[in-house]
């Protein structure tokens, strides 16, 4: 395929892989983030990529503020060009843990062909566990625990023992390219998986627990043992820098106290109530 360039061909038996996508279902950049932090912890080596000319369409009419996410990315240093950057569309190896990364920018037009494109190369190195990592901004608070739903390729998944603490996904409405790519995998043989996490609207930064929600489940599902300690860490941070932020806001603050009852309320809701979760834990009312 020439819209496929592969570069190298790792030993890999089987490999798992993992996806993330720029923009849909990237907030606080947990898809794109996912792929970046495994990159980065798991060293691993870029083998193959994806043309980005036929997917994507540059020149969109509109005004500059709608249209500027659309356009490639240059930069002009002392009247010269520096540097010029279509989409990327990246596969990545770790041979350590049988693994396949890929991060890309969900594509315009012609989402059939590219998912072909990922396919292949599924198909070459016998891919037979895929799963997406992503997220989606919800009326949730950042300072509790962070939901995680999940769609499947295939009703087994989807019957199979829950170890994941997911939610399973009710939805209708646009679709993703991961949808397709979930509809397609069905097709070939391929399970695949979604972990989507639920993160805080009012939060437009990176969001780290986010990403560590997703990985915890990556690493169980395909059984890879990453240290997250420093992951962690920015956890701490993180949550340390919003609640300084969210002080000096005070209708902000107590918009926040209504989100975290609401959670309150439907976890117990979910657990069939505060005295059934009260016996699930083996505590004794006070």
């Amino acid at each position: 395929m020439d819209k496929l360039k592969i570069y190298t061909h790792p030993q890999l038996k089987n490999p798992k892989m993992v996806l993330g996508f720029s923009g849909w279902m990237d907030g606080g950049n947990v898809s794109t983030g996912t792929i970046t932090y495994l990159h980065y912890k798991l060293d691993a080596h870029k083998f193959a990529e994806i043309d980005a000319q036929p997917f994507y369409l540059f020149n969109f009419p509109g005004g500059m503020q709608e249209t500027a996410q659309f356009r490639p990315n240059t930069q002009i240093k002392d009247g010269l060009i520096t540097d010029f950057n279509y989409p990327i569309n990246e596969f990545y190896y770790d041979e350590k843990n049988n693994l396949l990364l890929f991060s890309g920018k969900e594509p315009n037009i012609l989402w059939n062909e590219y998912a072909d494109c990922i396919f292949e190369v599924a198909n070459k190195f016998k891919v037979e566990k895929m799963v997406f990592a992503g997220s989606v901004a919800g009326m949730i608070p950042h300072s509790r625990r962070v939901r995680v739903s999940s769609y499947f390729s295939s009703n087994r998944k989807k019957t199979e023992k829950n170890p994941y603490d997911i939610r399973l996904s009710n939805y209708h409405g646009p679709a993703s390219i991961t949808t397709l790519l979930t509809k397609l995998a069905s097709e070939r043989d391929i399970e695949m998986t979604n972990f989507v996490a639920e993160i805080p609207m009012y939060i437009q930064s990176q969001n780290p627990k986010g990403i560590k929600a997703v990985i915890d489940r990556i690493g169980l599902l395909l059984n890879i043992k990453i240290d997250l300690s420093d992951l962690t860490r920015e956890i701490t941070y993180f949550e340390k820098k919003i609640d300084k932020l969210i002080r000096k806001q005070p209708q902000l603050l107590e918009q926040i106290k209504k989100l975290e009852d609401n959670y309150d309320k439907e976890f117990l809701d979910e657990k069939g109530g505060f005295e059934e979760w009260l016996k699930e834990h083996g505590i004794d009312k006070l």
